[in-house]
């Protein structure tokens, strides 16, 4: 009998604690958010930066633009307690994107913290950039994110997966990218209102005499209505003559 408890209990231990390995969370990840964007597009990226320590707290991030699939412009939107930094480098020749020129590129952004604001444990920031026009030229955006803690801990998420391959331990945040639609993904329709003809006057005129004569009509028989609804008088007429008295 004690052996059987003996063994129970053993194997209730070992069965808890396959389900707290099931149950523990994978580990957040530094992404790019939306996951799509347009080519040759204008859109606004968040880099969404958790914190992964339980003693550390992140007060950097920097991400790198490709210089292969160059990205024209990047702005950034104040935050809280944060500086942002965008640096550009000039092309060796101007590329067009659509109707752009593009003649300089953004090599990094990179976001600090100021005294006393932090990413903590269990937390996460998103920092938005506006970025375009996008590369028109590949389908993936691949934007290498470096992560700074507090006690000097960086972690670089840069690592890439062929198709197919199971997910890298530190991934590098990516967007995907989608063609543009046929009138340039902007968007924009022009209404255009056909000129008058000969025809077109003419059928407005007899829509207009139509509605005339339907007035009229309608008037002739309203007053016939109230003609039908007066009363008849039928009986005699009686006539007073004022004469003078002799």
């Amino acid at each position: 009998m004690i052996k059987n408890l003996g063994r129970g209990a053993a194997v209730t231990t070992v069965a808890g604690g396959l389900l707290l390995v099931g149950a523990a969370p994978a580990l957040a990840h530094v992404t790019a958010q939306p996951g799509t964007a347009t080519q040759g597009g204008y859109t606004v990226i968040s880099l969404r930066v958790p914190n992964e320590s339980d003693t550390a707290s992140t007060v950097k991030l920097q991400v790198t633009f490709p210089a292969d699939h160059p990205v024209g412009s990047a702005r950034t939107t104040p935050q809280p307690g944060w500086t942002a930094q965008v640096v550009t480098n000039p092309l060796p020749a101007p590329i067009q994107r659509g109707e752009s020129t593009v003649t300089k590129a953004v090599s990094t952004v990179t976001f600090t913290a100021q005294p006393g604001t932090k990413i903590g444990p269990g937390q996460f920031v998103d920092f938005p950039i506006s970025v375009g026009p996008l590369p028109d030229d590949t389908d993936t955006l691949v934007l290498p994110a470096t992560q700074t803690y507090d006690d000097g801990k960086v972690v670089a998420w840069d690592q890439t997966a062929a198709p197919g391959a199971a997910e890298p331990e530190h991934p590098a945040p990516t967007v995907t990218l989608t063609p543009a639609a046929a009138d340039g993904g902007h968007g924009h329709t022009t209404d255009v209102m056909p000129a008058s003809s000969d025809t077109d006057m003419t059928a407005r005129w007899l829509g207009g005499g139509g509605l005339l004569l339907g007035a009229l009509g309608l008037g002739l028989g309203g007053g016939a209505a109230l003609r039908n609804r007066r009363p008849s008088t039928t009986g005699p007429t009686t006539t007073t003559t004022t004469g003078s008295r002799e």
